[in-house]
Formats: structure tokens, sequence, C-alpha cells
């Protein structure tokens, strides 16, 4: 039977996370199987497979797995021995869980404002924050590339404060050749589902290059547990579940090649938006120098108080899109306590104003971009076809710099 030419084509979704699944299905039920089979679902050998593996990959002495990528923020904290009123320096421009670690541990977060471009918090706001009740910094590698780091890390290393990445959005990012996860005293990982690594649940991780810290954080994901009924603190119980490691080891052999789709992903976009004519109509994303970008998120920015009107629009055609935080951490109505009034936090305010993430998952077709663009065009109104004039003005350098690893695959 004929296609119906008056068919709507089928949506397209912000992410899809079946199709991968389906390929990779009958590893996943060996694995998990196995994991039946022994009756072992409490750390074990597959946890600590798995985090020898992270370690490696992110070249970190020690990775430590825990409940979730949350738990992972709160035991680095815990780690430090902090007193309650200590401030934690972080971005008010990302997801809830950054703050929250610090706030419920009676510590004091203290936002700095983001760079407009990279969406990450600014070194010269973080300085410029630092009293004497600063003990941690807190930067956040958001959507999938790595904050500026060193004038960051030189500060805290002059005046001795401790770093923990937020790293939840960005396995894989590179900063000056090193990895997400030991840019800092430690670094922190989230393995939910939608990311990049993501499990059959929650899921999280920490990478210390200190033997030290590394041998407490086991101890305060156990209750604190040093022997069997004997505790020497109060600690937590984030254990990761040997399920959540073999199927988290399964997918993490394809963690490259998606990582490289998603790079290609975002090249095909900037040159789509070209060829369209729409490029001038929002602001790519922008891979920064000596970074490696690995594209948690694709968002563009909507100006011109815009965003919504085209955010209706594209689900209207059935487009998957979404706004990331469109109330930055600043304002949340449970930190009014912390004193922050709009406007004192402008570039964030601005970001939850015009910010658009579109479909930039790896199994992500060119068929299903062109849609994508396609909607854009009806969205801002402008004509639905490539032109020569696009193509001509199609920016020399469209690429995004990646470290390839293994060849691409389609």
């Amino acid at each position: 039977m004929s296609e119906n030419p008056l068919q709507a084509p089928p949506p397209v979704p912000l992410i899809d996370l079946v199709i991968q699944h389906r390929l990779m299905a009958p590893e996943i039920r060996d694995a998990v199987l196995k994991v039946f089979s022994e009756q072992k679902f409490i750390l074990g050998e597959e946890v600590s497979l798995l985090e020898q593996e992270i370690a490696a990959y992110c070249d970190a002495r020690e990775a430590i797995g825990c409940a979730s990528g949350t738990d992972a923020l709160i035991l680095a904290l815990m780690a430090l021995d902090l007193t309650p009123g200590d401030e934690v320096i972080t971005s008010p421009y990302t997801f809830f869980a950054t703050a929250s670690a610090i706030f419920r541990l009676g510590l004091k977060p203290v936002f700095v404002d983001i760079d407009p471009v990279s969406f990450n918090m600014d070194p010269v706001a973080t300085e410029a924050a630092i009293t004497p009740r600063t003990k941690a910094i807190m930067p956040v590698h958001l959507f999938g590339q790595c904050v500026e780091m060193d004038p960051i890390w030189r500060t805290a290393t002059r005046l001795g404060i401790p770093i923990i990445e937020d790293a939840c959005q960005a396995i894989g990012a590179e900063y000056r050749k090193r990895r997400a996860g030991v840019l800092g005293t430690m670094g922190c990982f989230s393995f939910f589902p939608t990311k990049n690594l993501g499990g059959a649940g929650d899921g999280g991780l920490i990478t210390t290059d200190d033997p030290v810290i590394a041998t407490r954080l086991r101890r305060l994901r156990v209750h604190g547990q040093t022997g069997m009924y004997e505790h020497a603190e109060v600690g937590l119980n984030s254990r990761l579940d040997a399920l959540q490691a073999a199927v988290l080891r399964v997918k993490f052999r394809s963690l490259e090649q998606w990582t490289l789709a998603r790079q290609r992903n975002a090249r095909r976009y900037a040159t789509m938006f070209h060829e369209y004519g729409i490029a001038d109509a929002l602001t790519l994303p922008t891979a920064l120098p000596d970074r490696r970008h690995v594209f948690n998120q694709y968002c563009v920015r909507v100006p011109n108080g815009k965003r919504d009107e085209v955010l209706k629009s594209l689900k209207e055609q059935g487009i998957g899109c979404g706004v990331y935080y469109p109330l930055p951490l600043h304002l949340q109505p449970c930190f009014a306590s912390l004193g922050y009034q709009p406007g004192s936090m402008p570039a964030s305010e601005l970001a939850s104003k015009e910010t658009l993430a579109l479909p930039i998952y790896p199994e992500l077709t060119e068929p299903q971009q062109d849609r994508v663009v396609k909607a854009l065009c009806v969205a801002f109104g402008r004509p639905v076809k490539r032109t020569l004039q696009g193509v001509m003005n199609r920016p020399k350098m469209l690429s995004i710099p990646v470290r390839v690893s293994e060849p691409e695959r389609q």
C-alpha cells in the first residue's frame, strides 16, 4: 500500500531511548540475567568493574559508584568536612540538584552568573565571590561542555579551596585534553537514563585522584560503615546496584560511538540552519577552543521574546523540544532566604528566557533533523527551502573539534 501523502509524518522526539535499547537489548538482557543468576544485587564485582572502567576512561585514579548523581554531589561535599554556614560557589543556571545538595547539608550556595556563550559559570565572577567563608567551588559542566577551568583551578589552588565538578551532563567532555572528572578535587557523574551514558534508573559515580578521599567516600556510601555493624561516622545508604552497573557496562562500550554521533548531529544542524537561511534567527551552541563538547543537550537561543512562541509551534508540528531551567536557581522560592532578587544574575535570567533544546540523541537521522529545521522555518515564518544563498553564506568552520578514538558509524 502506498503512503498517504496527506498523512502527517511521524513526530521527532526530543529524546528516544527505545531505539537505543532495541539495538542492544540482547546484550543487556544477558548482563541482567547474569546478575539475577548470581543473586548479588548490591555493589559487588559488576560495580567494581564499572568503577575501574570509568576511572580509566576519565584518567582518574579512583571511581566510587553511588545511587544517583544527586547523591554523588552530596557525598562529595560530605567528604570535605564542611561546617554548616560554609559557602559553596556554584552556578544558578543548572539542574536543581546542584544547589540542593549544598543547601540540604546546611551549607550556603553562593551563586555567580554565567558566561552567555557557554552557559557555564564565569571564572571572573567566581573569583570575585570568594570570601573567608568559601570552602568549596562547584563548577557545572553544563549541556556537555566544560567550564573554563584554568583560572578557577589557579584561584582555588592558591587559596586551598577544593573543587567539586558537577559533571553530571559531561561524561567524556574535555578541557585542554583532560577529561571532565579530573579537573578538580572530585568529579560527580549521573547515570540518569537520558544522560549520554544512562542506566535503567538512577545511578551516580564520583571520581578522584585522592586515595584518602576515595576511602572515605566508599565508607560514606554505606552508612559510614567500617566493619560489620561498626560505623565510624554517619553516612548515607547510597550504593550502586549491580543491575545498574551491569546495564551501564554494556552501554559504556558504545559511549564513544554515541558521542561522535551527537557531535555529527550538531555539525549537521549548523549546516542545515545556514542552508535553510534561518541561522540569523537564533544563536547556535558554540564549542569553545580547547574543549570537547559532548552535547548532552543541544540548546539554541531564540531572542526577542520569541522562544515560547517557537516552542509552541514546534510542538504543534510534532517536533520534540524543551526548555531547560526556565527559572534559575537563585530565584527559586525554596532559596528565597538567600536574598537574591530578579536582575541579580542577568545572563542566567536571560538564558532561562531564551534557550530551547532540540533533539540531539545519537540515533537521530538526517531526515529527522531536516524535519526539525523545516519546522523552525515555519515557526519563524521563513521559506521552507534550502537556498543557494544559504549554502554560499555557510561559515567556513562548522566542525566541532573531536578526539576520534574509533571510526564514526552511521
